[in-house]
């Protein structure tokens, strides 16, 4: 599969108006109401497609980004979109930059019920792919048996069930899930997972779900912009040798993991977009890799930071 067919367009930052990636709110317009954020949502769509990008993910937690997919959808009457959301998170920032809390999380039967409901009635038929947004291993949906059994009947009935995960436990969190089973058949088979250049602590459960036959996507490829705001000396260097920008290379180095069945980017303009994707099409070579080897960080460090980043 090349590059660019591996590739899914993320809607987190540009459902609503505030979220952490840096870099995101110069690349925004001024005003960020609804029908400027449903223009961006519809222009970086448009040109994702334009490209040859086929694969879309949302959350019912992304403010307004499954209306604004329900929209583009309606409007542009793709047939070849494949799309994912995710449940858990509920967005209750009332489209304000200053809320105190933007989302809160609940895995539990009623909200899944809540939030099926709430996704199906905007995008139908449309969704292959709903996933517990941000699974740690701690969750009390390990111990519900009856949620467990209603995301085993959703699978039953043709929509795959995945999972995202979040936190310095991400690997213990991805061989948990899949160990799940109701009736004898696996709850899971696709995750969702950060990796990065500075976080890669989950790329052994990753790789092992990858062989057992889950989809694995990558999510927070450039760290929420921290790879491009601020890149580590060692990756602005090979950026330049390339001729292109540190998200890029930042990108080809997850492109180039073999397990990483899709790789997610989440651009806040067709701008963003299109730098990101230069990196669909370079190829690091054996010394680019030995380069970067070294700015992987403790999973414990790099979510301690990412915990700091403000909502903006």
């Amino acid at each position: 599969m090349n590059t660019v067919a591996r590739t899914a367009v993320g809607l987190a930052a540009i459902g609503r108006p505030a979220y952490i990636n840096l870099g995101r709110a110069e690349a925004l317009p001024a005003e960020r109401d609804v029908t400027a954020l449903r223009e961006r949502t519809f222009a970086v769509l448009d040109a994702a497609y334009a490209a040859g990008i086929r694969r879309v993910d949302a959350a019912r937690s992304y403010g307004r980004a499954e209306e604004f997919l329900a929209a583009w959808l309606a409007d542009r009457r793709p047939a070849d979109i494949v799309v994912s959301s995710k449940w858990g998170y509920a967005y209750v920032g009332e489209w304000r930059l200053d809320a105190d809390v933007h989302e809160v999380k609940e895995h539990s039967l009623p909200r899944f019920r809540e939030q099926w409901e709430q996704t199906r009635s905007l995008l139908g038929d449309a969704v292959s792919l709903y996933q517990v947004h941000s699974l740690t291993v701690d969750s009390p949906l390990f111990d519900d048996d009856a949620l467990l059994e209603e995301l085993a009947a959703l699978a039953d009935s043709g929509v795959r069930v995945g999972f995202s995960t979040s936190g310095p436990g991400q690997a213990d969190t991805v061989r948990r899930a899949f160990e799940l089973r109701v009736h004898g058949s696996p709850v899971f088979t696709a995750v969702q997972s950060t990796w990065n250049l500075l976080e890669q602590s989950a790329q052994p459960a990753l790789r092992e779900a990858h062989e057992e036959g889950a989809l694995v996507q990558v999510k927070e490829t450039l760290a929420n912009g921290r790879l491009v705001v601020d890149p580590p000396p060692e990756l602005a260097e090979l950026a330049l040798r390339h001729d292109v920008g540190s998200d890029a290379v930042a990108l080809a180095a997850v492109y180039a993991r073999p397990w990483a069945d899709v790789v997610l980017l989440g651009p806040a303009s067709p701008e963003q977009l299109w730098s990101n994707l230069a990196g669909a099409a370079l190829h690091l070579e054996v010394g680019d890799e030995e380069a970067l080897a070294g700015l992987a960080r403790s999973p414990e460090r790099y979510w301690a930071e990412r915990s700091e980043l403000a909502w903006q």
